[in-house]
């Protein structure tokens, strides 16, 4: 069993997403959903990156350190889409993480972070082939200076594995649960 923190993406903690987290539990693992939009939630992406931009890089880092305030150490960091960089940054800075699992996003460089990768901790990147708000070879890199794997999908939807979402792909996210729980049940 692993321990699992969920960053949303920018529609904010929908039912789609609320879904996922459950079907991660559903699969022996325990799972907190961070919600960094305190309740908020939006109808297209753009209102939810223009809402990220409003609270602020620094508030958006304070909500994220203190939604994993009181988790152990040693958990898994998961996001979604604009919840990836959140994750990414705390699975580099705070002592202890088990892994990251990128949803959606994982295109950031370690080196965003000013520090460097840290030695153990896999990475898995899910995101689609021809989506617009990723940097394919950036995925790559990432992946590549991390030892992590990155998984491609079909078509170009960004958010495919939100079944509230219009862009829902149920073959594509039923891969990406199997390649998920697979990565969880890995970890030492």
């Amino acid at each position: 069993m692993a321990e699992v923190v969920l960053f949303h993406h920018a529609l904010g903690v929908t039912d789609g997403l609320r879904g996922f987290a459950d079907d991660v539990r559903a699969a022996g693992h325990l799972v907190t959903v961070a919600d960094l939009f305190d309740g908020r939630t939006f109808s297209s992406i753009e209102d939810g990156v223009a809402n990220e931009e409003t609270i602020g890089w620094e508030a958006m880092i304070e909500r994220s350190e203190a939604a994993v305030a009181d988790l152990p150490g040693e958990i898994v960091y998961a996001g979604f889409s604009l919840g990836c960089v959140y994750a990414q940054r705390l699975a580099q800075m705070r002592q202890g993480a088990r892994g990251l699992l990128a949803y959606h996003g994982g295109d950031a460089s370690p080196s965003e972070f000013d520090l460097p990768w840290p030695e153990g901790v896999p990475m898995q990147v899910h995101v689609s082939e021809d989506d617009p708000w990723i940097d394919r070879k950036a995925v790559e890199q990432v992946v590549s200076e991390t030892g992590g794997e990155a998984f491609f999908y079909p078509g170009s939807a960004h958010l495919f594995t939100d079944r509230s979402w219009r862009e829902y792909d149920q073959a594509s996210t039923r891969l990406v649960m199997e390649r998920t729980l697979a990565f969880l049940e890995r970890l030492p």
